[in-house]
């Protein structure tokens, strides 16, 4: 748990794994994973697919969104009152009532796009 909320963003299974085993070496990859599936459980964290097979955790905490980048994989974190409220009357034209959202866009950040990869 230690090593999990002491990392901002978002990491991988296997990353949080090499973060526990430099301090309990005998800890195994398959604890690690199912403490994180508890932790998704239990409303400590989220996991999300951002990429084909690859799925990254994060702290659950205010309701953001994220932009991904596709050439290199850098994830931003944003939240938009905008977009908030948009989501909220959106649902209430419908008759639905929101228990969560995610909200992921896609495209080429600054750098790559500096790169020529787009």
């Amino acid at each position: 748990m230690d090593a999990f909320l002491a990392k901002d963003g978002h990491l991988t299974s296997e990353e949080l794994y090499e973060r526990v085993r430099e301090e309990h070496p005998e800890i195994g990859a398959a604890t690690v994973y199912r403490t994180l599936k508890l932790f998704c459980d239990a409303g400590v964290a989220n996991a999300i697919d951002f990429r084909e097979g690859v799925t990254l955790y994060e702290r659950q905490e205010s309701q953001h969104d994220h932009l991904i980048c596709v050439g290199c994989g850098q994830i931003i974190e944003f939240e938009s009152r905008v977009i908030e409220k948009q989501q909220l009357e959106i649902a209430r034209k419908y008759g639905y009532r929101l228990t969560q959202h995610r909200h992921h866009l896609f495209g080429y950040c600054p750098r790559c796009q500096k790169r020529g990869i787009s």
